[in-house]
C-alpha cells in the first residue's frame, strides 16, 4: 500500500481490505466513474470476490440475497447520483427484515454539491431511517489519519451485523484522478499510525460482546403461564438462523402446545416434529374450528407471519397473554394485542425456557404454578385435537390433488414441497407462491432451507435476492415466483449465469396480478381486469432462450416432476414456466379449502 498511485486508490485500498479483514468477501460491483478507485480496489484485492452486473437495484438484491442465508453481509458498491437510488428498495427490504447489508458508494466532492455538476445529488444520510447507520467519508487527504478510514469501516461491519442491524451506508467522496493513475507518492510514512494493521491479518478494531443470558424471573414468569393455559399455541414467524430454528423446535416438543410455524421459519415443512400443524392456515380460516378452540395464550417467536388468518382471528378473540419474542426493540405487533415483548435472541430464550418449563412440570415451582393432572390432560387434549384436525386436511389434500394431472399453482407448491431435495434452498416469491407453500406444502421427513423477501413484501428484484441466496447458500435453489415479479427482474435472469450450482425458476404464469383475485376489488369488473389484473399476454421461453438459460413449460403434473428433477440434476439455470389462469386459480383456491374441510366437524369436537 505504500506504493499505491495515488492517495485515492490508497483509501480505497484501505477500505476494502478492512472489510475483507471483517469477514465482507463478496462484492456486488455495479460499472460507474465516481466510485472507481473502490471498483480498482475490489478487482486487485486478491481475497474480494466479485460479481460484475449492470443494474445497481439488481446487483443490492443479490448482496441482500447473500446476506440472508451467509449472515454476513455482501458489498454493493456504486457511483454516484441515480445509481444509489436504485438502491433503495434492497435497503429497505434489509433494514425490514434485518439482513447484513453494506452499500458503498462513490460521491462527488463538496465543491460540486449543488452547483449543477453532472450526475450529482446530496448522498449524505440518503437513506434516512432505513439504515442501521450511515457514514460520509471526506475526500482523501493526507492530513487525515488513515485510522479513520478504517474504524469507520469496523464501526459499519458492527452495526450491520448486529440483531437489530441491517443496511449501512458508507459513502466516499473522491476528487480526480478517479483512475488509478501514478502521481508519484510514497504513503509510508502517512501509514507509519497503522504499522501495526498493516502488518498483521485482523482488523483494525476489533468488536467483543458478552452472551446474553435470559433473567430467571422472566423464564419463571413464561413457564407458569405455559402451565396455567393449557389451551395456548407456539408461533414461529421468520427465523434467521438454524440455532433459532433447533431451538424453536426443541422448545415446540417440550411445550406440548400445538406449533404453528409459518413457511418463512424454514419450520412449516418439516415433518419430524410431532407438534407441527402444518396445515394451520386451513384451519384458521374455519369459523367452526376456531369457536370451538378458543385460544388461552400465544407465544410467538421470530418474524411476522405470511398469512393474515391468525392475526385476524387474535384481533377479534385476543387471548389471555400473548407474549411476543425476538432480539430486536422494534414493535412487530401490528393487531395490538401483545400482552409481553421480552427483547432476549430467540434461540437462548427457547434453549433457557425448555429447562425451566422441564423443571416446574417437574416439581419444584409446580405448586405454585398451580399445575394439576388436569391441566396437563387439558393440553394433551387440546394438541390431539389439532393434529387430528390438521392430518384430516392433509389426507383430504392428498385425495384431492395426487389424481389430478391438471397443473395449476396449489398443485405446483404441492410437487414442489414433495420433491425438492434435502437441504436444498426454497425461495417464494411474494404475493401467491409464498402463501400457497404456507397453506398447501407437504411436511417433510428432511428440512428445506426457506427464504421470502417479507420485510416490504414486494416483488421487486426477486430473482435477483434467490441468486444472491444461492451464492450464500452454495447449494441447489428453487425459486418460486409470479409472472408479474418476473417481468419486474427481467434483467436479473444474467445474474443466473454467475452460479455454478442447481437454480431452478419455477414461473406460475397467470397473465397478470393473481392476488388481486382475492381482493375485494376483483368484484368491480369496470375496472379490475384493466387496472388490477393487467394482463401482459405474454410467456417467457424467449427470455430465457435471451439470456442463454435452460427452459421447459410442462403440461402434465407428471411432466412437471420430470422437467423439475432434470433441472434439480444439473449446474445452471433452468425457467420451468407454468401457465394457468386468475379466474380459474381463485375458484380453485375456493374448492380446495372448503373441500379440505369436509367432515370436520367430529374430528374439531374433540374437546
Amino acid at each position: 500500500m505504500t506504493q499505491a498511485p495515488n492517495l485515492n486508490q490508497l483509501w480505497a485500498s484501505l477500505l476494502i481490505e478492512e472489510l475483507v479483514r471483517n469477514g465482507v468477501e463478496t462484492f456486488c460491483v455495479a460499472p460507474g466513474s465516481r466510485s472507481t478507485p473502490l471498483v480498482v480496489a475490489v478487482a486487485r484485492n486478491s481475497r474480494a470476490r466479485s460479481i460484475v452486473h449492470y443494474d445497481e437495484r439488481g446487483a443490492a438484491f443479490h448482496a441482500l440475497g447473500y446476506g440472508r442465508v451467509a449472515g454476513t453481509p455482501a458489498a454493493v458498491v456504486t457511483t454516484s447520483g441515480s445509481a444509489l437510488a436504485n438502491v433503495w428498495p434492497a435497503v429497505v427490504e434489509a433494514s425490514l427484515e434485518r439482513v447484513p447489508l453494506l452499500v458503498l458508494s462513490g460521491d462527488r466532492p463538496p465543491e460540486l454539491q449543488d452547483a449543477g455538476a453532472n450526475q450529482t445529488m446530496d448522498q449524505v444520510k440518503f437513506f434516512g431511517g432505513y439504515v442501521e447507520w450511515s457514514a460520509t467519508l471526506p475526500c482523501p487527504s493526507a492530513d487525515v489519519d488513515p485510522a479513520v478510514v478504517l474504524t469507520t469501516v469496523d464501526q459499519g461491519v458492527r452495526r450491520s451485523r448486529r440483531p437489530s442491524g441491517g443496511a449501512v451506508h458508507i459513502n466516499c467522496m473522491f476528487r480526480e484522478p478517479l483512475a488509478p493513475t501514478e502521481q508519484g507518492g510514497d504513503f509510508e510514512r502517512y501509514l507509519e499510525p497503522v504499522r501495526g494493521w498493516r502488518d498483521g491479518h485482523h482488523a483494525y478494531t476489533r468488536y467483543e460482546s458478552a452472551p446474553v443470558r435470559p433473567e430467571p424471573h422472566l423464564l419463571t414468569d413464561v413457564a407458569e403461564l405455559v402451565e396455567r393455559r393449557p389451551r395456548g399455541l407456539l408461533v414461529a414467524g421468520g427465523l434467521a438462523h438454524p440455532a433459532e430454528r433447533a431451538a424453536v423446535a426443541g422448545l415446540a416438543q417440550m411445550l406440548g402446545w400445538p406449533f404453528l410455524p409459518d413457511v418463512t421459519s424454514g419450520l412449516r415443512l418439516d415433518g419430524r416434529n410431532g407438534t407441527v400443524i402444518p396445515y394451520h392456515d386451513i384451519l384458521l380460516g374455519s369459523k367452526e374450528f376456531m369457536q370451538e378452540h378458543p385460544i388461552e395464550a400465544v407465544i410467538h417467536v421470530g418474524g411476522r407471519w405470511t398469512s393474515r388468518r391468525l392475526p385476524d382471528h387474535l384481533e377479534d378473540a385476543p387471548p389471555n397473554d400473548y407474549v411476543v419474542v425476538n432480539d430486536h426493540p422494534e414493535r412487530q405487533d401490528a393487531i395490538h394485542r401483545a400482552t409481553r415483548r421480552l427483547q432476549i435472541p430467540v434461540a437462548e430464550l427457547c434453549e433457557a425456557l425448555r429447562t425451566v418449563v422441564g423443571d416446574v412440570r417437574a416439581g419444584g415451582d409446580a405448586a405454585e404454578a398451580g399445575t394439576t393432572g388436569e391441566t396437563g390432560g387439558a393440553r394433551a387434549d387440546w394438541l390431539t385435537s389439532w393434529q387430528r384436525a390438521s392430518e384430516h386436511v392433509g389426507r383430504r389434500l392428498d385425495e384431492l390433488l395426487s389424481p389430478d394431472q391438471t397443473l395449476n399453482e396449489p398443485k405446483v407448491a404441492w410437487l414442489v414441497s414433495r420433491h425438492i431435495g434435502a437441504d436444498e434452498g426454497l425461495y417464494l416469491a411474494s404475493s401467491m407462491p409464498v402463501r400457497d407453500v404456507d397453506t398447501f406444502g407437504c411436511p417433510r421427513p428432511d428440512p428445506v432451507i426457506v427464504a421470502a423477501n417479507r420485510g416490504a413484501s414486494g416483488v421487486d428484484g426477486t430473482i435477483a435476492t434467490a441468486t444472491g441466496f444461492a451464492r450464500g447458500l452454495g447449494k441447489g435453489v428453487t425459486l418460486m415466483m409470479g409472472d408479474q415479479a418476473f417481468l419486474h427482474d427481467l434483467n436479473s435472469l444474467r445474474l443466473c449465469r454467475t452460479l455454478d450450482t442447481p437454480f431452478v425458476i419455477v414461473v406460475l404464469n397467470n397473465d397478470g396480478g393473481g392476488i388481486f383475485s382475492f381482493l375485494p376489488i376483483a368484484g368491480f369488473a369496470d375496472v379490475f381486469e384493466t387496472y388490477f389484473g393487467a394482463p401482459h399476454g405474454m410467456n417467457f421461453e424467449h427470455a430465457a432462450a435471451l439470456f442463454e438459460l435452460e427452459y421447459a413449460r410442462p403440461a402434465t403434473a407428471d411432466g412437471f416432476v420430470e422437467a423439475y428433477g432434470e433441472a434439480r440434476a444439473r449446474p445452471g439455470a433452468t425457467v420451468i414456466e407454468v401457465q394457468t389462469t386468475r379466474r380459474d386459480n381463485y375458484e380453485l383456491h375456493v374448492r380446495l379449502r372448503k373441500a379440505a374441510l369436509e367432515g370436520f366437524t367430529s374430528l374439531a369436537s374433540g374437546t
